[in-house]
């Protein structure tokens, strides 16, 4: 059986890890700002890695969202190309809490099986704070090969994701700002307003004031209570394109629940393709 590794890591476990081991540290940036923020500073021996051209496979919005994610066989060549391999310690980071690129890389990986994928708890922000070594050096990947077949985790498809939002026995949860779940604001897709029948829990209440994932005692009161009973098969989680929504996903894992299901098209999707629309205004 393998050991069970918290899908956060703290800082100060950092220090110890890369003390005893090597670990696959990965810095997971969106866009080209990110890719030169990464050459400005990164933590000591981290590689990069980007949403737009790695962990998805963008096309058509209306069918999979903003960031589809990219097939099974790509991911295993990125993977491979970062010098990553079946038994690796990754250790990922992004400088926006984990809630962007991070968390998504995390799901990925946890999706294919990869039992020892983690999370810096705070991000760059809390590592520099904390002393950990930053540097624009040049990182080199070592050789690697990975060994993926499928998607692991589960994922709702926009036609499942309808019939959820018939049932009250299914749960929807809309991680988005309060104002784009309202319909206030829209400032990305084409259309504001949210799934009908969704709740929304942004995905800022995953975190205290200091930047920092609330304890998993507290994380597990708070989607027990969310989710009312229901099993994990019966909720889904989306957020704009499928990004975000993973950093929920994380916290869900972190307090020691079972991962609902992804909505990876997300509001994207539904949005493109003449569904119900609700907004609170």
């Amino acid at each position: 059986m393998k050991d069970k590794v918290s899908p956060i890591i703290q800082v100060s476990e950092l220090f110890e890890l890369v003390n005893k081991l090597e670990p696959v540290i990965v810095f997971a940036g969106y866009g080209k700002e990110a890719e030169e923020f990464y050459k400005e500073k990164h933590l000591k021996d981290a590689l990069f890695i980007e949403l737009n051209s790695q962990l998805s496979a963008i096309d058509n919005p209306s069918k999979g969202g903003r960031h589809p994610l990219p097939s099974i066989e790509q991911f295993g060549i990125t993977l491979s190309k970062l010098g990553i391999s079946n038994d690796s310690h990754v250790i990922i980071y992004d400088d926006k809490n984990g809630s962007n690129s991070a968390a998504r890389f995390w799901w990925m990986l946890k999706s294919v099986g990869h039992n020892k994928a983690q999370v810096i708890n705070g991000g760059l922000q809390e590592a520099e704070k904390r002393g950990y070594p930053i540097n624009s050096d040049k990182v080199f990947p070592k050789l690697g090969h990975y060994e993926a077949s499928n998607w692991k985790l589960p994922i709702a498809s926009i036609d499942e994701v309808e019939k959820a939002s018939k049932n009250n026995t299914h749960l929807i949860i809309d991680v988005r700002a309060k104002d784009r779940y309202d319909g206030i604001i829209e400032p990305i897709d084409l259309i504001a307003g949210h799934i009908p029948g969704a709740v929304n829990t942004p995905l800022t209440e995953n975190l205290g004031e200091n930047g920092l994932f609330k304890s998993p005692k507290n994380l597990k009161e708070k989607y027990t209570t969310l989710f009312n009973n229901r099993e994990s098969k019966n909720i889904i989680v989306h957020c704009g394109s499928g990004v975000t929504a993973c950093h929920t996903l994380l916290a869900i894992a972190y307090a020691g629940m079972e991962i609902p299901k992804l909505y990876v098209g997300s509001w994207s999707e539904w949005s493109r393709n003449n569904k119900s629309i609700a907004t609170n205004k």
